[in-house]
């Protein structure tokens, strides 16, 4: 890496930053590290908002048939695991955007964007008349939000040096996926009162227990959008775009040619998708499965511990290693299903475990779906911080000792390519936030319980343990990290 330094200032044209070398323990020092904290602040509201724009139906849907919606239960999970479908497919375009826009201009727009959902969604609700076809469309638009996180997340990744990379990605990641937990707290809370006035519309009767209430649905939309608004002009003004980022989608498509991009995919499918399914499905599950309990008093904390615990996922795979981190994570995530196949009422399918309370139990039930998603998020941040590293280290493995320029180009193409492979990821394991509730309905109606599915889960995280253990952890592995 050459030894150049730029004084503060000097890497700044405007929003523009002409020399970005965060490499460099110098130019790190004096206004790198700056620059790139303010991004990445400016950039965790934004995701944080996406991820609730995204994880909207997870409620909303729940909340229809007592609204007066005459929807089928398959139609109810087809929304909640619809915005799921759109956001990973999304996510694989909006993989390549901020080397073709600019981190700055992308992240802008990108958050705006949920300004269409969020009103669309306000307005369909207060009548319980809106087709669902109309609110299908809805729930696909949210997918916004999901196609977010992948340029947010190869955004951030250009700005920190390698060994800042999995803790920079865990807070934007991690504090982004509160979003997820806050949607699923505050919706309950905000649609009981008239907070917005004459501007919000007027109240419908929701009828829970036989008991009507008056609600205003739309508000479980509508808090969202004076933030968005104003996360988007914020990213707009404050963010910056970086020059040495810019790259054509032909130069980052070289990632679909690397084996490890698509080991990673598998990988990450297993973390995040594991994350966002569990999230978008489990208060119809618990409806499902305990329907004396209310599924909106508990789900909101298992996205909530997920997400906290995603930048210590980060931290600790930059201490000891993400393959290492990464491996017994996995492990753990299986063992937990197990915990919650044995918690599960008896009786409901034909694949449950010959031994537990007949009746089930939902604490323990509870409590093994909280272990899952702190699972999910401390594999998040491992293996999002395994990304880049693995990347960057096949670029530098060619390079001549000494030869600083081929070494800052090796370092620039390393970067651009672990950043679109940290969004290509991104976009494949947001399958999971589909996958997994239309396991649950799936499995429900072919065995009349949800335990197919789990132990399907339960072999596949067996399965990345060894694909981990293989390729990272293992003694001689072919690219430990």
């Amino acid at each position: 890496m050459s030894s150049t330094t730029a004084t503060p200032g000097s890497a700044r044209k405007g929003r523009l930053l002409s020399l970005w070398t965060p490499e460099d323990k110098q130019f790190w020092e004096k206004e790198g590290e700056a620059v790139a904290k303010l991004n990445l602040w400016i950039s965790v509201p934004a995701l944080f908002l996406a991820f609730a724009i995204w994880q909207v139906w997870s409620v909303v849907a729940v909340n229809l048939p007592a609204l007066g919606f005459k929807y089928s239960t398959n139609q109810l999970f087809w929304l909640a695991a619809a915005p799921a479908l759109s956001g990973a497919t999304l996510r694989i375009f909006y993989s390549f955007m901020v080397p073709i826009f600019g981190g700055r201009r992308w992240t802008a727009l990108s958050t705006a964007s949920l300004l269409i959902p969020a009103i669309g969604i306000g307005y369909a609700v207060q009548d319980n008349t809106t087709g669902y076809p109309t609110m299908l469309i809805l729930a696909l638009l949210c997918g916004l939000g999901g196609g977010n996180f992948s340029s947010s997340m190869a955004n951030i990744s250009f700005f920190f040096p390698k060994e800042r990379k999995g803790s920079a990605l865990g807070v934007n990641a991690g504090l982004g996926n509160l979003g997820v937990s806050v949607v699923q707290f505050l919706s309950p809370l905000v649609i009981t009162l008239g907070i917005f006035g004459i501007f919000g519309g007027d109240p419908q009767v929701m009828v829970r227990n036989g008991d009507p209430q008056h609600v205003w649905a739309q508000n479980a939309a509508f808090i969202w959008v004076p933030w968005i608004a104003i996360a988007a002009l914020a990213a707009w003004f404050g963010m910056h775009d970086i020059a040495d980022a810019k790259a054509s989608f032909a130069a980052q498509a070289t990632i679909f040619r690397a084996k490890h991009n698509w080991i990673m995919c598998l990988l990450y499918l297993g973390t995040f998708g594991s994350f966002i399914g569990f999230a978008a499905g489990f208060p119809l599950l618990i409806k499902a499965l305990f329907p004396s309990v209310n599924p909106l008093a508990y789900a909101w904390l298992g996205p909530l511990v997920g997400a906290l615990v995603r930048p210590f996922g980060g931290w600790l795979a930059d201490k000891i290693g993400g393959g290492v981190v990464t491996l017994w994570n996995f492990l753990v995530m299986a063992l937990a299903v197990l915990g919650v196949l044995y918690f599960l009422p008896k009786g409901s399918g034909g694949y449950a475990l010959p031994f537990g309370p007949a009746e089930g139990s939902f604490t323990g039930f509870f409590l093994m779906f909280l272990v899952l998603f702190c699972t999910t998020g401390i594999g998040n941040g491992s293996t999002f911080r395994m990304i880049p590293v693995i990347f960057l280290n096949q670029k530098l493995r060619g390079v001549r000792e000494g030869d600083a320029a081929a070494q800052a180009q090796a370092v620039r193409d390393g970067n651009t390519e672990g950043a679109a492979a940290v969004g290509f990821a991104g976009a494949l394991g947001a399958y999971g936030g589909f996958f997994i509730p239309k396991s649950y309905g799936s499995s429900i109606a072919a065995t009349g319980g949800p335990e197919l599915a789990l132990w399907i889960f339960s072999a596949f995280y067996l399965l990345c343990v060894f694909v981990t253990w293989w390729y990272y952890a293992r003694r001689n592995a072919e690219m430990p990290c």
